[in-house]
């Protein structure tokens, strides 16, 4: 399977590192199903984007029936599917103690079950043709940070199934690839929801630099060319990580002056 002409599933595809994703690929000859359940969204970007090698599909990845859909565009216009970017997602912030279950089911169902549910629907095509499924995780997922309790669980959950998927998926040929961002310029957190579920109304705390969507992007499609098992993370939050592992004391107290605003 060559870098060039290969057959994209982007969920999320409508905004942020999805739409970023979708662009760069097509823009270096690959194909690309854009799926998003923002019908008006993923219009816009039918207008900025259509040509022969853009295929669009709005549907719900929460929902069975949408997630084949997205799976029968990819083979009904290009005749099957070689990457899987399991991209789509949404969090929230918000105390963990005040946060309604609802909440809490709705990340969880978004960010881990679907693409489970995805991918697994996948396997057979992607196993035929030696493809590679991407899981874009989330450093939360490495680390408690306040705020984003079932955003960090979901994430850590989705990296132990991918985690554990690569390591049973090897040896039929099929790659694995996880990336880890840190914060990005994208609208999941714009659109963040609160404790009720309604928009989170205050702004997020971050630890080190913001990167934009394309910059991400970019690196992710470079460790997918190389096949590569994960996306390096920024090296600020990467210490963190590595801090809350070796002196957990010392990160929850820098988490908690850093984070404040969201307790």
């Amino acid at each position: 399977m060559t870098r060039r002409g290969r057959v994209l599933l982007v969920t999320g595809a409508a905004s942020g590192l999805g739409w970023a994703l979708s662009r760069l690929a097509h823009a270096r000859g690959d194909f690309v199903v854009l799926a998003d359940r923002d019908a008006a969204a993923l219009e816009t970007r039918r207008a900025a984007l259509y040509d022969e090698r853009a295929e669009y599909v709005v549907g719900d990845v929460t929902v069975e029936a949408d997630r084949a859909a997205m799976l029968a565009a990819a083979t009904r216009r290009f005749g099957g599917l070689d990457v899987l970017v399991n991209n789509a997602g949404i969090t929230h912030r918000s105390p963990a103690r005040l946060t309604e279950a609802a909440v809490i089911r709705r990340v969880m169902d978004v960010d881990y079950h679907a693409p489970v549910a995805l991918t697994l629907a996948a396997l057979p095509e992607l196993r035929a043709r030696g493809g590679s499924i991407v899981a874009i995780s989330s450093m939360a997922g490495w680390m408690p940070v306040p705020g984003r309790a079932g955003y960090g669980a979901a994430k850590a959950a989705l990296t132990q199934y991918f985690e554990v998927l690569r390591l049973e998926l090897a040896p039929l040929g099929v790659h694995v690839l996880l990336a880890h961002p840190s914060f990005l310029d994208t609208p999941i957190e714009q659109h963040a929801l609160g404790a009720d579920g309604a928009p989170a109304p205050h702004r997020r705390s971050t630890i080190g630099a913001v990167r934009s969507a394309e910059h991400e992007a970019t690196r992710i499609l470079a460790a997918l060319d190389a096949r590569r098992a994960t996306v390096r993370s920024d090296p600020l939050p990467a210490f963190a990580a590595l801090l809350w592992r070796v002196a957990p004391g010392w990160y929850r107290r820098a988490i908690a002056r850093r984070f404040a605003d969201e307790l």
